[in-house]
């Protein structure tokens, strides 16, 4: 099997220490000149590897590429033939795939964020200074080689790995055959087994060619087979949400009734977690206390859990973020129907100079169209396969004529009678986004021709 000592970083394994980023969006206006900046990139090692998980420098780069940019670059068309998705791009494919529509629309995104880019440069700090800096630097260097930057993106983790709505992100990834075998605890995070013997491992890991090319799949298939521009190469959705953070409060607060923690518990009901990550299925009625004993055992096994043992939404209920967004054992059949759309996920939170906040929301698979729009356009924006009728995702989902509400069922039971939320502006807007392809470093130095 292909080796995995070229796959960049921040792909199979996450900057646990580098939580400040700077997204240099960029186009190439001399492709000679382009070619040899990324040539320096790769034999002075500047690009950040799987294998330098262990070293912690102050900074990190890494980079991706669009399909206009491969062009650009004189990289032949037919390796990414096979991959319609990625070629086609986010703009084109937002209204039918991902459901963006109405104040999502692709011809409403951010002005600079519907221009076609060429590269993304990526530049992880420790600090923000850190960062900013390098960046800084990285902009000389890309006006030298006539590469222009047309939008400088820059997102922060917030304090506790919370995003702007308060909760706990990030902690569940899927975990990875050969690279997570070091986890303390992998139950829930990957691909259940048949049911085995007492003693039996229930759980396992999730084959590498889920999310990076050249490795076998969960079908035993190989994605992209032996061609060597697409070995330890993987596809990357970039994607800018704005959150709008006081009206998501105000919506809370007005809805969430009387009584101790209502508004604590009707957020967990929307999302599908507490706030600080327990799942709802683990504890329906309250959250564990944090900073307790309790508290650190439980973060080992925040992951374990399955919706099988609540099939009719009683605990999480069906039409929650997480319990759309990633079903698990949800739809039958173990995790046999869930196991090639996971993604993962590298994203970060944003606050821009006019105040505005969100998300940059970044996901790395090997398939767009099986996973991240699967996830995204037919899981979260449509219903049928939860039997949720015109539901759609109560945080997530957009307004626009044709739907201007969105609904969703809390379902109960006897104790707790089913209820039914229904609001009438956004939570989140599509700000824009891209689909790019982060090549292994063997396969860049082919493109800068090295």
């Amino acid at each position: 099997m292909t080796g995995r000592h070229d796959i960049q970083g921040n792909i199979l394994r996450g900057y646990a220490s580098h939580l400040h980023a700077a997204y240099l969006l960029t186009r190439i206006e001399n492709p000679e000149k382009a070619r040899g900046l990324l040539a320096r990139l790769v034999t002075e090692d500047r690009i950040a590897r799987e294998r330098d998980w262990g070293v912690r420098p102050a900074t990190r780069l890494n980079l991706a590429l669009s399909r206009a940019g491969l062009g650009r670059l004189g990289v032949d068309a037919d390796p990414f033939d096979r991959f319609p998705d990625f070629c086609e791009g986010m703009y084109a494919r937002a209204r039918a795939h991902l459901g963006d529509l109405g104040a999502n629309d692709p011809d409403r995104w951010d002005p600079a964020l519907r221009e076609e880019i060429h590269i993304l440069f990526t530049v992880y700090g420790h600090s923000a200074p850190q960062r900013t800096r390098a960046a800084e630097e990285l902009t000389r260097e890309l006006a030298g080689a006539e590469v222009t930057v047309v939008h400088d993106q820059q997102a922060d983790m917030l304090r506790h790995g919370r995003e702007h709505f308060g909760f706990r992100d990030g902690f569940s990834q899927p975990a990875l055959e050969g690279v997570s075998e070091d986890r303390r605890s992998r139950r829930g995070e990957g691909v259940q087994r048949p049911r085995l013997r007492l003693g039996g491992e229930e759980w396992r890991n999730v084959r590498l060619g889920e999310f990076v090319l050249g490795h076998e799949d969960e079908d035993g298939v190989v994605p992209g087979g032996g061609e060597p521009l697409l070995v330890n190469g993987t596809f990357m959705v970039w994607r800018k949400l704005e959150q709008h953070v006081n009206a998501f409060k105000a919506w809370i607060r007005a809805h969430a009734g009387d009584g101790p923690d209502a508004e604590e518990i009707l957020k967990a009901k929307v999302l599908g977690r507490w706030p600080n990550g327990d799942s709802l299925i683990r504890r329906p009625q309250a959250a564990y206390a944090e900073g307790t004993a309790d508290a650190r055992q439980h973060d080992l096994e925040i992951n374990d859990f399955s919706y099988a043992d609540d099939p009719g939404g009683v605990r999480c209920p069906l039409g929650a973020h997480v319990r759309r967004s990633n079903p698990r054992d949800a739809l039958g059949f173990r995790t046999e129907r869930t196991r090639r759309n996971r993604i993962i996920r590298r994203g970060l939170p944003y606050v821009d100079r006019d105040e505005t906040r969100g998300l940059i929301f970044v996901c790395f698979n090997a398939s767009i169209t099986r996973q991240f729009e699967q996830v995204q356009g037919n899981w979260l924006m449509g219903s049928d396969t939860f039997g949720l009728g015109a539901q759609r995702d109560f945080l997530t989902a957009g307004l626009d004529p044709g739907q201007p509400t969105v609904r969703m069922t809390i379902q109960g039971d006897r104790a707790h009678p089913p209820s039914f939320i229904v609001r009438d502006e956004p939570f989140v807007t599509v700000r824009g986004g891209y689909y790019l392809f982060v090549p292994g470093l063997e396969a860049l130095a082919k493109i800068a021709g090295v």
